[in-house]
């Protein structure tokens, strides 16, 4: 009859770790158009400054900022794993998540404690059934070794461990949301920053040439060939010129400030030299919308934590069957210390224990429903992710493609304004028109460079978004294995 109990201890353990209940996990199924929207080919071409996905071309790399090729940008792109605080919070978070992998996962095992006590004791002689005779002290020196492990029948431990597992996964993507984040946010702030630059350096060129006008009208006037109104005029418009110019350090000193902090230093100790924005948007590989759901952190974030969900009605619906518990303990059990390592003062027990809920008034259907109900949510959560993605991608791609076309036609603008100030210019010198002829001129030409600046800058803005839109070169592939 020995092999029984052997025979029986392996067919609980099979059991044991063969049973789950709870729903078998699959990713929720997103609806991706073929092709993006804003994506046409001819149109591309046109445009000339994006182009769809080719297995020839150069993928998005993690150092996606390396595309634009501003060596200033690099430096500072370089310095933000390193020293950005809210790229270390997230780190926490995820390790924090991994720790909580550990915890769960030592669920598997049994416990085994051990502790030693000794009292002394006496009972009363007046306590009913009492042998006052044996009413005495004596002492109680205990060593026990107490195990206690749950049989995982019904999978709520592997589930436990599923779900920290799917959250921790969650983490990580999390992490590298807040890091493509951290980047675009650099780089969007970079060029609004060397925007600035090019506005401030255009108004200065345009002080210097409206104040050599204004002087020009104030020898026309000491000459009697202008009158008083027209020098007022001049001068109003470069007072107004020079206050435009001084009003952009503002701006610029923002982003300045914005900058530091995203590379970790305070705004005091950071200083960017000016430089013009002068570049034009770099090729960037749209690909398909299919490629998304695995090129964005935080699409693969949402739904990791669906997955993360199931596992989560899984534990609840294990709350219906029973815990099924093996205790067991050994150990030494004396009245004295002379007698207490004495080999007849040994015990031990061992044994299973089932136990099972019968009446709860309904605590674990409400906690099953409220499972399934987070479970609804995550799966909108991470759908409606996806759409905002998507239109993300479409947004800054259709940007792309009018704002190129846009810039052309304002350049012309520019060019057609800058002969018509000179064209005024030249009348004016000759005495043929008044003072207010030049303002209008100076006025049409200075916004439409102002025009054509603020278009490049939303050109450079539009590349970053859609960059970051795309995922930034990073794939769920990168996820951990935790």
């Amino acid at each position: 009859m020995k092999p029984l109990p052997t025979a029986l201890l392996a067919l609980f353990i099979l059991f044991a770790t063969s049973c789950s209940v709870g729903p078998r996990y699959q990713a929720p199924a997103v609806p991706a158009p073929p092709t993006w929207k804003e994506a046409d080919p001819q149109t591309y071409k046109e445009a000339g400054n994006w182009k769809p996905a080719d297995p020839a071309d150069a993928k998005i790399r993690g150092k996606w900022w390396e595309v634009f090729a501003d060596p200033d940008l690099n430096t500072l792109e370089e310095q933000i794993d390193g020293s950005n605080q809210d790229l270390k919070i997230a780190q926490s978070h995820f390790d924090e998540a991994r720790a909580l992998i550990r915890l769960n996962r030592a669920n598997y095992f049994p416990t085994i404690t051990v502790g030693a006590g000794a009292t002394a004791n006496r009972t009363s002689s007046n306590v009913v059934l009492t042998n006052q005779a044996a009413s005495s002290g004596y002492g109680d020196f205990v060593l026990p070794l107490d195990f206690s492990w749950e049989a995982d029948i019904w999978g709520r431990i592997r589930h436990q461990v599923e779900a920290s597992r799917e959250e921790a996964q969650a983490s990580a993507a999390d992490l590298e949301s807040v890091r493509l984040t951290l980047h675009a946010e650099l780089a969007f702030d970079y060029f609004e920053l060397r925007s600035s630059d090019a506005e401030q350096k255009l108004l200065d060129d345009t002080v210097v040439a409206w104040r050599e006008a204004r002087d020009l009208t104030q020898r026309r006037f000491a000459g009697g060939a202008a009158s008083g109104v027209e020098v007022a005029q001049a001068q109003t418009q470069l007072d107004s010129t020079v206050a435009q110019d001084r009003d952009v350090g503002v701006q610029r000193a923002a982003y300045e400030h914005a900058i530091a902090v995203l590379v970790g230093k305070p705004p005091a100790a950071f200083t960017l030299a000016a430089k013009p924005l002068n570049a034009e948007p770099p090729l960037i590989p749209a690909g398909v919308p299919s490629q998304l759901l695995e090129r964005r952190p935080d699409i693969a974030a949402a739904e990791r934590r669906v997955a993360e969900a199931n596992a989560e009605v899984g534990i609840a619906r294990s709350a219906y069957y029973p815990t099924v518990v093996l205790n067991a303990a050994v150990g030494l059990e004396g009245n004295s210390i002379a007698n207490w390592f004495a080999w007849p003062s040994r015990f031990w027990a061992v044994g299973p224990e089932a136990i099972q809920t019968l009446f709860d008034a309904g605590r674990r259907r409400a906690n099953n429903d409220a499972a399934v109900d987070a479970w609804n949510a995550s799966v909108a959560t991470y759908r409606q992710t996806s759409l905002d993605a998507f239109q993300q991608v479409e947004d800054n791609l259709a940007a792309l493609r009018i704002l190129a076309g846009e810039s052309e036609t304002q350049r012309n603008a520019v060019a057609s304004a800058q002969q018509s100030l000179d064209l005024s210019m030249n009348r004016y010198t000759g005495g043929l028109v008044t003072y207010l002829e030049v303002v209008t001129a100076q006025s049409t030409a200075l916004a439409n460079e102002r025009t054509a600046v603020d278009i490049q800058r939303r050109r450079m803005d539009a590349s970053v978004l859609l960059i970051k839109a795309l995922g930034g070169g990073w794939n769920v592939a990168n996820l951990p294995k935790v």
